[in-house]
């Protein structure tokens, strides 16, 4: 229809000037409706247009006129000009409208990005990202979307409810989720491509396409979908990053809180535990019948412990504020196993302690009063948890950096599945052991061996044992003494 009228339009223009225009001069007319014809209706027309243009020009205006023939050379080049141009114009018109729809195409599509970022952007649950990247790919896609997050090595849906996936789809999207690259499979009816969601750090899930037709894998869309995919994965990564704050907010703000009731309940509960602990030593030196001197010797006990406990609860507090300052100096560490075995003479009464230190121990630069206490402390989680007269052994060797102290037990273990919860704040081997502790010892023992730059563990290899390192250093050179001094 366009052919036919713009072909016609332009000989009813033409026909009353024949007798005054040149042929050249007219087939300028059928080259316009050629170049309107193109954008109009396309290449396919505008040749078409092309080549009925040159036959009424040939058949109404060259001479001989109502035939065909030409009876002037000059005409045919006249009419071949005319006809190549009209190609080259309608090719040069198709062209300008591909790339008008084009840019069409990629405004539409940056404006539907544009939408689903500002959507993913207000998105705080992942189960709210989900919603809205399956709802924007059904309405402007016209296929369905679904996020698969990362849990171990296998990709599950976001939510429980849904169906997770099973055949082709699913090994497709763990080829996508190992190897980081787009993947595509067919399962009839459905074709599937799945595209991996890359985080900082490592790939965090897969978003999954779905559509019954075939222009899923349309090599045009693709950068659309990847696009999509970049979006989401940012939303994912953002929500990530969120909840890990606020985890880190709400433990930082814990522990400022335990901190503030340990100091207080310490500095209160101190004062008068001492009082307590002098009348009963009192009350345990006086002449008082049997029962009621044993009833006054197991309340002095009992209130020692009570003030151990009291004094752990006013280091952890100190050393979590800060405020304890290491006093470093070069010494030998026999001397501290020694003053800790010397501390606990009563409580070691029923076990054998044997110390193990290589020949060559070296110096180390430590703070002799907190080290003594980390000892202690490893000695009397022994002794609690070890059998009457079972051994306790305390070793020493060095590597190239550091010093490794261990303090062991038999007859005992450590929880396998909680031997680093173990040095966390009031966290016991067995909650439910009638063995009298509040969970202090060992938190005490890693923030103060933290603090001169080593480090703790627990294990069951050779017994219970708890064992912690010291950094070597370059202890100062001991010049030998003058014999004839």
């Amino acid at each position: 229809m366009w052919v036919i009228a713009a072909s016609s339009l332009a000989t009813l223009l033409a026909w009353p000037w024949r007798d005054l225009l040149d042929p050249a001069n007219t087939a300028m007319l059928y080259l316009l409706a050629v170049a309107v014809v193109a954008a109009r209706a396309g290449k396919g027309a505008a040749i078409a247009a092309a080549l009925l243009g040159s036959a009424l020009l040939d058949f109404f205006f060259i001479y001989p006129h109502f035939t065909f023939t030409i009876g002037d050379a000059q005409h045919i080049v006249t009419v071949g000009v005319m006809l190549a141009v009209a190609f080259i114009i309608g090719n040069l018109t198709l062209g300008l409208q591909r790339e008008k729809d084009a840019a069409l195409e990629r405004e539409r599509q940056s404006r539907a990005l544009y939408q689903l970022a500002s959507r993913l952007a207000g998105a705080v649950t992942l189960e709210q990202v989900d919603e809205l990247t399956s709802s924007f790919l059904h309405e402007t896609q016209s296929c369905q979307g679904k996020l698969l997050l990362r849990h171990g090595k296998e990709v599950l849906p976001v939510t429980k409810d849904q169906q997770p996936l099973s055949g082709k789809p699913y090994y497709a999207a763990q080829a996508a989720l190992r190897q980081g690259a787009a993947q595509a499979t067919l399962d009839e009816p459905m074709q599937w491509l799945f595209l991996p969601l890359h985080g900082a750090t490592y790939v965090r899930g897969v978003l999954a396409l779905s559509a019954s037709g075939s222009d899923l894998l349309n090599n045009e869309r693709l950068p659309l979908f990847e696009a999509i995919a970049a979006l989401l994965a940012a939303s994912v990564e953002r929500l990530h990053f969120v909840e890990v704050a606020q985890r880190a907010q709400l433990q930082m703000t814990d522990e400022r809180l335990r901190s503030s009731i340990l100091s207080a309940l310490s500095h209160d509960i101190r004062t008068p535990l001492t009082v307590l602990y002098g009348m009963a030593d009192t009350l345990a030196q006086s002449a008082l019948p049997k029962a009621l001197h044993e009833m006054a010797d197991a309340m002095r006990q009992q209130t020692l412990r009570l003030n151990s406990m009291v004094s752990n609860l006013l280091d952890m507090a100190r050393l979590r504020a800060g405020d304890i300052r290491l006093n470093l100096e070069w010494q030998p560490v026999e001397e501290v196993i020694g003053a800790s075995i010397k501390l606990l003479g009563p409580a070691l009464a029923q076990h054998p302690v044997s110390v193990a230190l290589p020949p060559d121990m070296p110096l180390l630069h430590f703070d002799a009063v907190l080290m003594e206490r980390v000892l202690c402390n490893l000695l009397e989680n022994a002794v609690k948890y070890a059998p009457p007269g079972s051994p306790i052994r305390i070793a020493a060797r060095t590597d190239k950096k550091f010093a490794h102290l261990s303090v062991c037990n038999d007859g005992s273990q450590f929880p396998p599945d909680r031997l680093e919860d173990l040095f966390e704040l009031f966290e016991r081997g067995d909650a439910e052991s009638n063995i009298p502790g509040v969970g202090l010892g060992l938190a005490i023992c890693r923030s103060i061996v933290t603090a001169h730059g080593g480090s703790i563990h627990a294990d069951n290899d050779n017994g219970a044992c708890v064992t912690f390192t010291l950094p070597l250093g370059a202890p100062p050179t001991i010049e030998p003494e003058d014999e004839h001094e």
